[in-house]
């Protein structure tokens, strides 16, 4: 039978980063599957994959009222309009918005996937109880939730956001395993990457893959690398964003700085990681992190802070866990990776494993039973 699947997110780039699997599969099957977003219809990668795309004007901050005031009504009709069996919905403000417009009616039926609840084991008092109200809330505008990493999912069921039969877990939203194999990285293509970044024979490269914002913590990696002490040991960082020229200013004064790599926005990530002895991702707050799934495919050991979604990932031997904000942690376990070859490869290699069951192709078929189960 043909449905007619409507996808929502507050930006395109969460349809164009991970969801175009999703569109490509289920217009296989002959559905008809539509997009929204805030300036979804300028984004090329997703025009051409969608059937329809529908732009809609909302901003990221959770208190602005024209969220509420101008979001509720377009969805009204773009919902009326384009007579959708399924609404899947994704990021807190789309989902919240989308929800909240639909919540008195049976059809379509709406699915969401929540990318890591924004209220979590150590986040601010304050922003959790707002969050965790608000996803109360619009739980009961919901009817299937699709969860992420095993706190979220623990949370769901504890609070009753949903009747249990309706809480799904599936891990993450996909990788796709066949682009991020070691067999697609070239051994001139990594050495190309060694000679941009001007690394010696010796010099050992350590990478991190995340935007310069406050949660992503910087800074502790430059710290760490610095209580580190070890001139050869240098680590590039690959992303954009606010804090980058205060994380290059923390660089120099550290007397790093010829030790660190700002490479903004890169388009060769398989061969950044190839490339790295290791890659680094020290945040406060995750859902279930990509940049650690990728690295994990491609047989480079991961250290990662223990927090939701990346303890997920890199528990059982997987990688090394260090502590929020504990910086000689981090500093200890750069040394071991650097220094202790034949630990970093056993650890990569239970890791590489790991990601069968994270296959894109995997994780789509648990989506197509739930919405099997929402459509019948």
């Amino acid at each position: 039978m043909t449905y007619k699947l409507l996808i929502v997110t507050t930006v395109p780039i969460t349809i164009r980063s991970f969801l175009l699997p999703f569109v490509h599969h289920f217009k296989s099957l002959g559905w008809q599957v539509d997009s929204m977003a805030q300036g979804v219809s300028e984004d090329e990668e997703c025009v051409a994959a969608c059937d329809r795309v529908w732009d809609i004007q909302w901003s990221r901050n959770v208190l602005d009222p024209q969220n509420l005031l101008s979001g509720v009504k377009r969805v009204k009709e773009v919902v009326t309009q384009g007579d959708y069996d399924l609404v899947h919905v994704h990021t807190p403000i789309a989902a919240f918005v989308t929800r909240f417009a639909l919540r008195n009616l049976t059809k379509p039926k709406v699915v969401y996937t929540a990318h890591g609840f924004h209220f979590y084991r150590g986040g601010s008092p304050i922003k959790n109880a707002i969050f965790f109200n608000l996803e109360k809330l619009a739980g009961s505008w919901t009817d299937y939730l699709i969860t992420i990493n095993h706190e979220d999912a623990t949370a769901a069921k504890k609070h009753n956001f949903l009747p249990e039969e309706r809480i799904y877990y599936t891990r993450g939203i996909g990788v796709d395993t066949k682009r991020y194999a070691s067999n697609r990285v070239s051994e001139a293509d990594v050495m190309e990457v060694r000679q941009e970044l001007n690394l010696g024979a010796t010099d050992v490269l350590l990478l991190s893959i995340a935007e310069f914002t406050p949660r992503k913590r910087h800074q502790d990696l430059l710290n760490a690398l610095a209580k580190l002490d070890n001139s050869q040991v240098h680590l590039a960082l690959a992303g954009e964003g606010p804090l980058m020229e205060q994380m290059k200013e923390l660089a120099q004064e550290l007397n790093i700085d010829e030790q660190i790599h700002f490479l903004g926005f890169r388009k060769d990530i398989p061969t950044l990681i190839q490339a790295a002895t290791a890659v680094l991702l020290v945040s406060q707050q995750e859902g279930l992190p990509r940049s650690i799934m990728e690295a994990m495919c491609l047989n480079t050991p991961v250290i990662g802070t223990n927090i939701r979604g990346t303890q997920d990932l890199l528990e059982d031997g997987c990688g090394l866990l260090v502590e929020l904000g504990d910086t000689d942690d981090l500093a200890r376990a750069m040394a071991h990776i650097v220094s202790d070859s034949d630990s970093a490869a056993a650890i990569a290699q239970k890791a590489q494993v790991k990601m069968v069951d994270y296959d894109i192709e995997q994780i789509i078929q648990e989506y197509s039973r739930i919405f099997d189960l929402a459509l019948n």
